[in-house]
């Protein structure tokens, strides 16, 4: 296993960068990443599917013989924090639209970023070669995650300079952050104790491809897109061929 703290750092600080690239590409040329946005999620899906089923759920079963469990309390975990803050906040404040464009929307991308942070602590720890996986799924929706960003601070009614600031800290900054705060812990596990996170971070990678990046490309279906998910998904199955498994 490798404890090596600078792939987790260079993975994550190329995901604020390309998160911070979406957040200047919508700024500066809006129309182009509206159109594109979509085919990034596509694909970017089709590899986190693809990482998560066929190598950290896996390598999580190997690991820990309640790994599967870990897996599911993974999923469902990410997918009641989204539906709490996307759901119940909103409609205990009755601020409905507003409040899911604004306070939820960041909040939710901020938690995302941060939890990105921990997957490239907790895969890099167990492999290389996993993280490395991990880390192309991630970084390819990195870019629409900061064009979605810039988006919810612009239709709160943020001017574009501040919308771009805003984004940046919420979007892509939390990103290293949590890599760096959550790796010093995360390096001194082994074995079931390490198993135990690294189910839980493929249940995280599964749902962020299912139950996230999926169903936001499908909202405005593009004519290729099912293409773009095909490769990812492809992608990510001819490297763990070419690794053996």
């Amino acid at each position: 296993m490798s404890s090596s703290f600078l792939p987790v750092l260079a993975a994550s600080l190329l995901s604020a960068l390309l998160c911070t690239l979406g957040i200047l590409t919508i700024w500066n040329f809006r129309e182009w990443a509206k159109k594109s946005t979509n085919y990034f999620m596509y694909f970017a899906s089709g590899v986190l599917i693809a990482v998560a089923f066929l190598i950290a759920s896996p390598k999580a079963f190997e690991m820990n013989d309640r790994g599967p469990v870990y897996l599911l309390a993974g999923f469902l975990g990410i997918f009641l924090i989204n539906r709490f803050m996307g759901v119940y906040i909103c409609h205990e404040r009755e601020l409905k639209r507003e409040c899911r464009i604004g306070l939820v929307g960041a909040l939710g991308i901020a938690f995302h970023s941060l939890v990105d942070g921990v997957i490239y602590a907790t895969t890099y720890t167990v492999s290389i070669f996993l993280g490395a996986m991990a880390t192309l799924g991630m970084i390819f929706h990195e870019f629409p995650e900061g064009i979605v960003a810039f988006s919810l601070f612009t239709k709160s009614g943020f001017g574009g300079r501040k919308s771009l600031f805003y984004a940046f800290l919420v979007a892509a900054l939390t990103t290293p952050i949590g890599a760096i705060v959550s790796f010093p812990f995360i390096s001194s596990l082994q074995g079931p104790n390490l198993g135990v996170l690294m189910g839980l971070a493929a249940g995280v990678l599964a749902y962020v491809g299912v139950g996230h990046l999926l169903p936001e490309a499908e909202r405005e279906a593009k004519k290729y897109g099912l293409l773009a998910f095909a490769l990812g998904i492809l992608v990510a199955v001819g490297l763990t061929l070419t690794k053996g498994g």
